[in-house]
C-alpha cells in the first residue's frame, strides 16, 4: 500500500494550512501528521528550494503519494510545476491535485492536463511580451524617452561634459554632483 504525503504552504505567517488540511481530508485522504508537510514560504521561490519541500522530497520513495490542494502549492508558475511534477514522476512518487479533481499529474491524463496548462502559461507569457514591446514602441514613437531619469539636470550635464573636456576625474566630478560614477560615465556615453 502506498504512503500517502501532503504538501501544504502559505505565503505569509498571519496565514494558515488549516483549510488545506480539511480540503485534504474532505477529500478523503487520511494523512498521518508526521506526513503532513507545512511551511511558510513564498510562492516565488522553486519548491525545490523551499527547505520544507525539500526535506519532504528526501523522505518519498518509489509508489508514495504526494497531494497538494492546487498546483501553485507545488510551484511559482507553470514550468516550475511542470518540472517539479517530471522530477517527482522520474522518483515514481504520483502527484493527485485536488483542485483538477484529484487527477494523478504523473498519469497520462495528468501530463496532458499539465501540457495544456503549460501551453497557456506560455501564451500568456508571449502576449505579455507583445504587449509591452508594443507600448515601448508607441512611447518612443511618442518622443517619451524609456528608462531611469536622469540623476542630473540637463544644465549639470553640460557642465559635466565640460569638466570632461577640461581633464576633470571621473571620481572628483560624481563626489561634487553626489552620484556615482556611472552616472558620470552615462553622461560622457551619451552627451548633453
Amino acid at each position: 500500500m502506498p504512503r500517502v504525503f501532503a504538501y501544504c504552504r502559505v505565503s505569509t505567517a498571519d496565514q494558515t494550512v488549516d483549510n488545506q488540511i480539511r480540503e485534504i481530508e474532505a477529500a478523503g485522504f487520511l494523512i498521518e501528521p508526521k506526513r503532513c508537510i507545512a511551511e511558510t514560504v513564498s510562492g516565488s521561490r522553486a519548491a525545490f528550494e523551499r527547505e520544507g519541500f525539500s526535506r519532504l522530497v528526501d523522505r518519498l520513495e518509489e509508489g508514495d503519494v504526494l497531494i497538494v490542494t492546487k498546483l501553485d502549492r507545488l510551484g511559482r508558475n507553470a514550468m516550475d510545476v511542470r518540472g517539479t511534477v517530471e522530477r517527482l514522476a522520474k522518483d515514481g512518487v504520483r502527484v493527485h491535485c485536488l483542485a483538477l479533481g484529484g487527477v494523478d499529474l504523473t498519469s497520462a491524463a495528468g501530463k496532458m492536463t499539465m501540457g495544456v496548462i503549460s501551453a497557456v502559461a506560455e501564451f500568456e507569457r508571449d502576449l505579455l511580451i507583445e504587449r509591452t514591446q508594443a507600448g515601448l514602441t508607441r512611447a518612443k514613437a511618442e518622443g517619451k524617452r524609456l528608462g531611469r531619469p536622469s540623476l542630473l539636470s540637463d544644465q549639470q550635464r553640460r557642465i559635466v561634459l565640460e569638466k570632461r573636456a577640461a581633464g576633470t576625474s571621473i571620481g572628483s566630478l560624481a563626489k561634487e554632483f553626489g552620484v556615482t560614477r556611472s552616472a558620470i560615465q552615462r553622461v560622457g556615453r551619451l552627451g548633453a
